[in-house]
């Protein structure tokens, strides 16, 4: 091997347990105890605040300049408030996706995205 390939081998051994550990040490320090309630209560929200972080990040900036664009993307804008209003109703997460992808492809059509 030359070092070329060493080193990407290297990467691909540390990505692995950096993505492998925070999966493995909580299931082992949790498999032998019992998760408290509030514990429990507090990660329902993780998922939503995660979800949330993402899409507000892509429909209010600009991805090439990381700017702040306002009400510039009004389709990506009334994509996701459609989609948030499916999503509550129907608590799909599948409807939703596709939904939101079919409502920024029409959406775009008509506003700038």
């Amino acid at each position: 091997m030359n070092m070329s390939t060493m080193d990407h081998f290297i990467l691909i051994l540390l990505s692995m347990l950096v993505a492998f550990g925070p999966r493995f040490i909580p299931l082992r320090i949790f498999s032998t105890r019992e998760i408290p309630k509030w514990f429990n209560e507090w990660m329902k929200y993780v998922p939503v605040s995660l979800f949330t972080a993402l899409v507000v990040k892509d429909v209010f900036m600009d991805t090439k300049t990381y700017t702040f664009v306002g009400c510039d993307y009004m389709a990506k804008i009334l994509a996701s408030v459609l989609v948030a209003i499916v999503a509550y109703r129907s608590r799909s997460m599948g409807l939703s996706v596709v939904l939101g992808l079919v409502a920024v492809a029409l959406l775009a059509m008509a506003f700038p995205i």
